[in-house]
């Protein structure tokens, strides 16, 4: 198996961060995907300018993440880009207490 990856995925530098951020983010889905059929998200209003269900929270937290740790590394480079990452998360908890 770890054949298989080192031959079809080489190309691609992994690191544990990589993993575990591309790992957050399937767990995240599956955790979506067990509540949405346990309960179905209702649209709500908050603070964002559209009602959102579950789902669509995660996904303007991921892009929110993104767009957040491009500007970190355009305006500080690679100086402590864990600081993002903080920043991230707790806009990623605003997002979807409040959102």
């Amino acid at each position: 198996m770890a054949d298989w990856f080192t031959h079809h995925l080489g190309w691609m530098y992994w690191t544990w961060q990589s993993a575990l951020f591309f790992g957050a983010i399937m767990a995240s889905i599956a955790v979506l995907t067990v509540l949405d059929l346990r309960q179905p998200s209702v649209p709500r209003k908050g603070w964002l300018p559209i009602p959102t269900t579950r789902g669509d929270r995660l996904f303007l937290a991921i892009m929110s993440a993104i767009g957040l740790h491009l500007l970190w590394l355009g305006l500080a480079g690679a100086a402590w880009v864990a600081g993002a990452s903080v920043l991230s998360a707790f806009l990623a908890v605003a997002i979807f207490w409040k959102g």
